[in-house]
């Protein structure tokens, strides 16, 4: 009988302990969509800055026809693959996207026409928040990532994790080594 009982209690806490983990992994997963969904949502607002900023420095910057146009690219490009959660191109279609914005920010520098200009300096200013909101989402979105990565691969969590049909997270990194190096303009 007290064997009876002995299995009973180690079912009961088997079962509880794979409760908990499943709950546990719903909560991180829904944590880390979440987070994307953050960046997905700074994503938009760089989007929709990009025209306007685009359209007020076109007059100003002839020279710099070939950067708006590769701004203007890496945008819609960016855009398709937002809408189509294709994680991986957008992330590398982003780190494109941020460094022809960052080639674009040191160019308006050389133009004292532009910079003076109010409405350049106001969208600059906010495609530069922009910028600093899209780097704190991609922060937290890969903690998350990290998080629940880590959670899935531990053992023995791994395997209710793979009988459950858990799968990793991809990190949203820089994939090009060369958008890791310093923005170099000249004009």
């Amino acid at each position: 009988m007290i064997v009876l009982y002995i299995i009973i209690a180690v079912l009961a806490v088997v079962i509880f302990w794979v409760i908990a983990l499943y709950n546990g992994l719903i909560k991180l997963r829904n944590r880390t969509k979440e987070a994307w969904s953050d960046i997905d949502v700074q994503l938009k607002r760089r989007h929709d800055l990009i025209p306007n900023l685009v359209e007020s420095v076109k007059g100003y910057m002839k020279h710099e026809r070939e950067l708006l146009e590769k701004i203007t690219k890496y945008r819609s490009q960016a855009m398709k693959e937002q809408k189509a959660g294709e994680t991986e191109k957008l992330a590398k279609t982003e780190g494109m996207l941020g460094n022809m914005l960052g080639k674009l920010q040191i160019a308006v520098e050389a133009y004292p026409d532009l910079k003076a200009n109010e409405n350049v300096s106001q969208l600059m200013d906010e495609l530069s928040d922009t910028e600093n909101k899209i780097q704190a989402a991609r922060r937290f979105y890969n903690g998350q990532v990290r998080d629940f990565n880590t959670k899935i691969e531990s053992f023995p969590n791994n395997l209710i994790a793979g009988m459950l049909k858990f799968s990793k997270f991809d990190f949203f990194e820089v994939e090009d080594a060369k958008e890791r190096e310093n923005v170099k303009v000249k004009l």
